[in-house]
């Protein structure tokens, strides 16, 4: 009975960290692979846990008291687990799981100092880390002092930083349990960590080790700062010698104490150059046996390595696989659709299966891979062109990685680069009858798709899909629809460029496009004002609508004076949009007609904040004004020299722009409105394999391929295991922050601005619709929670059409994401509101509620005082 609870180390590996915790089943694992020495020691298993637990009954109201409290109330949190803590170090070890430490303790030395490890079940995963969420003793000598350790270290899985770092991840606190890790101590010359991989950049083929002198405890506490080597290709490739003034030396009565390092001695090296390449040599053996990039604590001791602890590094975004040792420069998806989030399974493989090119899934999020274009000079021209109009980060990172002469490899011109970017020439005539027929035939081939799809079932229904997407990519490669796209960005580009050589003036095209017409986006923001006058008049339904909670709410407005009459408008409203949401990319994500609650807040913010008639005035305006613009840049042009064939092509272009513009917007609405048609077929297969018992819930099937639904649909089975590995991974996917440009080597590649025009302190971004404002900042991460006021400035990450309702509200515009012909974009430039684009880490940098000053011509936001 006594050998469940105490397990030596070379017994166990990383299979068994339910028995012995991430940090024993690792260290298990460790001290199997040849030529790794680890200090000798043995588990206290997680059944032995869960037996004190068992001891105290009042154990089990407390853990139920714990789970209720919000995450964010420290006080409540920091009190209930510090009593929890006291229970558990207050039972009583029982007699037998004593003597079976003390037995393990005899066979290694009872009298030698020992390192006393918590090992939670949840801890050192591939998706979270857990690092320094549990405690771990130093020097610990003698039986006794050690069982009072071991106790503790059970206490620890309730500390204060542990129970939030559970609460804000979802891990229910009686899913993890306590082992305790007892091993040997090492008294190093030196010690450290080394990150088989950039922890910063996150290239595979770099990796970092920092060291210092004496116990490790010194860097990971922050007392020293360490030396810090970088190891590319066997050779130390960069070094940075810190003064390390102090240490941390174990004393030999048990404990640890800080020294303060000989003057002569803080500024050599922890380890030799040698040294480094032989420690980086064993993390590479240690990487490959775990199958990924670790996070490892070492020591030196008589010039022989032992590893105390390997876990992986949680932080590095994937990298797309490709089968091949070729270098690959990846493109992110999501930085050009406006949608950065991770997506579900069978969003990335829709988007996919629908996309004009090859994708490739790392992380939740898609890439192009643009290696071949970018080796083929030809190409390279074109696609840093279109990439720099678009986001100049991208094309600063591309060029970044073009710079290193042996990444990416020269191809000839003629080499297979495929055509360049930017499709079909713009050789069709300014006719507003072309956006009007290309309407016309995507509207026919959704109802097409509409009446063909009621009658598909089961197996049947995944084969007339596979012919719906090729459909869906003819329309969508229409060369008339990409001629016209092309004409509206080609005559903005051609305006601006023009007008600011001949008349010195920027973004000229960003007043000539306001309220252009058939724009499929702005016409959404305008409608839901027109939806917010019909409700206005209607107290009842005003105040119905403040406490809204469920989506069966439409159901409800009949029975209130007026409330026909709101239904009918937001139904109507939903008929026409209602396949569009946050993330519209992802198929998965619940479209306003699924969720309405979500463009209640918007609607009332329109009923509080608007006049009666307001869509009409706004479009209105903002067509006199572009009026206006048009009227001031032809006369000031016919007064140049040579001014009436410049005002003629002014004219010409201005025409151009204000047919085409609007249309830009239209090919996403029609993939977004497919979308919602492959989606309620897919639902509807879903429920009825909830009700063959094949799924226990519909959504299961978004943790899916189309192929394996496919698979799932075809044989009536589905593999659970799969689906909830999966729902782990997407929730370890939303802490990463996707890069724009990633390469084969794992290197997220920033990209900068690389200006000096601009304000120091200013936060830099993409000049997209010109003008500038000041107001009160709100930060909106979700789009349910917006609170609007006339005036304010909405910051947030990425605006994909689904944001132009909010913009209708607000002064101004400042993104995370985003390009010129972005949607955010577009729409910002036709409702004449300055925005400014691509400002890293906006969110963070401006708080919500701080006055700021958007330069929507130059570029830049300014916080104010």
């Amino acid at each position: 009975m006594t050998e469940r609870y105490v397990l030596d180390l070379q017994e166990v590996d990383e299979t068994q960290v339910a028995v012995v915790g991430g940090k024993g089943a690792h260290l298990g694992g460790l001290s199997r692979i040849e030529g790794i020495r680890v200090p000798v020691g043995f588990c206290v298993t997680t059944d032995a846990f869960r037996r004190i637990m068992a001891k105290a009954p009042s154990l089990d109201d407390r853990l139920d008291q714990l789970s209720r409290l919000n995450p964010d109330d420290r006080e409540a949190i920091r009190t209930l687990s510090a009593r929890i803590r006291r229970t558990i170090e207050g039972i009583a070890i029982p007699d037998d799981l004593t003597a079976a430490i003390t037995r393990a303790l005899a066979r290694l030395g009872e009298q030698a100092a020992y390192a006393v490890r918590s090992s939670a079940t949840a801890e050192d995963l591939p998706t979270a880390s857990f690092a320094g969420q549990q405690d771990t003793y130093l020097n610990v000598v003698g039986p006794t002092a050690i069982l009072q350790h071991v106790s503790r270290c059970w206490a620890s899985l309730f500390t204060e930083r542990a129970v939030t770092y559970r609460q804000r991840n979802g891990i229910d606190h009686r899913t993890v349990h306590m082992a305790v890790v007892v091993q040997r101590m090492v008294f190093p010359h030196a010690s450290g960590i080394l990150f088989t991989a950039d922890p910063v950049t996150g290239n595979r083929k770099v990796a970092t080790v920092d060291a210092g002198f004496g116990l490790g405890e010194a860097l990971v506490s922050g007392l020293v700062n360490p030396d810090v080597f970088k190891v590319r290709h066997g050779e130390v490739v960069a070094k940075a010698i810190a003064a390390k003034q102090r240490a941390v030396h174990a004393l030999p009565t048990g404990g640890t104490q800080e020294v303060a390092i000989d003057s002569r001695r803080q500024e050599q090296p922890a380890l030799t150059d040698a040294q480094v390449v032989r420690l980086v040599q064993l993390g590479r053996r240690i990487e490959a046996h775990f199958g990924r990039p670790q996070d490892i604590e070492w020591c030196l001791v008589d010039d022989g390595f032992q590893i105390v602890q390997s876990r992986p590094i949680t932080t590095l975004f994937p990298i797309p696989e490709t089968g091949d040792q070729e270098n690959h420069v990846y493109v992110s998806v999501g930085h050009q659709q406006m949608m950065t989030d991770p997506m579900k399974p069978l969003g990335l493989s829709m988007w996919q299966l629908t996309a004009m090119v090859p994708m490739h899934a790392a992380g939740g999020r898609l890439f192009v891979d643009v290696t071949r274009r970018l080796a083929s000079p030809a190409s390279r021209a074109g696609l840093l062109d279109v990439m720099g109009r678009g986001d100049p980060l991208v094309r600063d990172a591309l060029e970044t990685v073009l710079d290193r002469d042996d990444f990416v490899p020269s191809l000839p011109d003629a080499g297979p680069g495929g055509p360049p970017t930017g499709g079909a020439s713009a050789t069709i005539a300014t006719d507003p009858a072309i956006v009007t027929e290309l309407i016309e035939r995507s509207q026919v081939s959704i109802a097409a798709l509409e009446r063909d799809i009621r009658t598909k079932t089961g197996p049947a229904l995944f084969e007339f899909l596979l012919e719906a997407f090729a459909e869906h990519k003819r329309v969508l490669s229409d060369p008339l629809s990409m001629q016209a796209i092309m004409a509206g960005m080609e005559a903005t580009w051609w305006l601006n460029d023009t007008l600011q050589e001949w008349l010195g003036e920027k973004n000229a095209a960003d007043t000539l496009t306001l309220s252009a017409p058939d724009n499929v986006t702005s016409e959404m923001g305008l409608a839901l004002l027109d939806v917010a006058d019909v409700i206005r008049p209607h107290s009842e339904v005003v105040a119905f609508l403040q406490g809204v909670e469920d989506e069966g709410f439409l159901d409800e407005l009949a029975k209130l004076a007026g409330g026909t009459e709101a239904r009918d408008a937001i139904e109507a409203y939903l008929d026409r949009y209602g396949m569009r949401c946050v993330g519209e990319i992802d198929i998965t994500r619940p479209r306003w007609r699924e969720r309405p609650t979500t463009l209640v807040p918007v609607l009332l913010d329109n009923v509080r904040n608007f006049e009666p008639g307001a869509a009409e005035r706004r479009f209105e305006q903002g067509r006199q004004k572009a009026l206006q613009k048009e009227q001031d840049v032809l006369s000031r042009l016919r007064a140049l020299p040579d001014g009436d064939r410049k005002a003629g092509e002014a004219k010409r272009m201005i025409d151009r722009v204000r047919t085409f513009i609007g249309y830009r917007e239209y090919p996403k609405y029609g993939i977004v409105s497919r979308y919602f048609v492959y989606k309620q077929a897919l639902l509807e297969e879903a429920e009825r394999l909830v009700q063959a018992g094949v799924l226990p819930e519909k959504e299961d099937i978004f943790y899916l391929t189309f192929q394996e639904l496919h698979d799932v649909v075809r044989s009536n089975q589905a593999d659970d295991r799969l689906i909830q590995q999966r729902k782990d991974a997407l929730r370890s996917y939303h802490a990463l922050t996707p890069p724009r440009v990633l390469t084969s080597d794992g290197e997220a590649v920033t990209g900068a601005y690389r200006r000096d025009d601009v304000p120091v302190g200013a936060l830099i971004g993409l000049p997209v619709s010109a003008g500038t404002i000041e107001g009160r900042a709100r930060v909106i991460l979700d789009i349910a929670e917006a609170d609007l006021e006339a005036g304010d400035i909405l910051v947030t990450t990425f605006t994909d059409p689904s944001w132009s309702p909010l913009f209708v509200a607000v002064a101004g515009l400042v993104t995370e994401v985003g390009g010129l012909m972005t949607h955010g974009a577009v729409i910002a430039r036709e409702y004449g509101l300055p925005a400014v684009v691509g400002v890293e880490r906006a969110t963070r940098l401006i708080r919500d509620g701080q006055r700021i000053r958007v330069h929507g011509t130059d570029g830049y936001v300014e916080i104010l005082p």
